[in-house]
């Protein structure tokens, strides 16, 4: 997509792709066992991620420019792209497995969130490491705690 094109033009055609692949997505999933909320089958997760794909995507092609005043700019003053915000999700996700591999459910929840949260130029370390805090809590109850997830907390080595 060309800059010359209008920018809500553009969001209704992202939004509209973000629903392309939600369906999509969602119809895949549905060719395997979606199972229930108590016990999930292995099409659940990613058929209500299609699902919340589709939701946002709606949003997104429906409302046009609703979120971009408060969105940081993702390109810098010369006009090239700002790779921070992409290398710290790439990061945190790649110390998300290497992290859990080697510590456990905890501290790789945290890592990937803190690190993540570094894309964001106007995120300082000690929010990054409040929300890792926040999210590791999270995490914990959710995928632990409530749907049992076979990660231990901690592990060394």
């Amino acid at each position: 997509m060309g800059h010359d094109m209008p920018h809500p033009v553009r969001e209704r055609i992202g939004g509209a792709l973000m629903i392309a692949l939600g369906l999509t997505v969602t119809a895949i999933a549905a060719r395997y066992r979606l199972g229930t909320l108590a016990v999930m089958g292995p099409g659940f997760f990613p058929a209500a991620l299609g699902v919340i794909l589709v939701f946002c995507g709606g949003l997104v092609a429906i409302f046009p420019g609703a979120s971009t005043t408060s969105m940081p700019p993702i390109v810098t003053e010369g006009g090239g792209v700002d790779p921070r915000g992409w290398l710290a999700i790439l990061a945190g996700i790649v110390a998300f497995i290497v992290v859990g591999r080697y510590g456990g459910l905890m501290p790789a929840s945290f890592a990937v969130v803190a690190i993540a949260a570094l894309g964001d130029r106007s995120n300082s370390w000690r929010d990054a490491v409040l929300l890792g805090l926040v999210m590791t809590t999270v995490s914990v109850g959710v995928f632990w705690w409530m749907l049992g997830l076979q990660m231990p907390l901690f592990r060394w080595g």
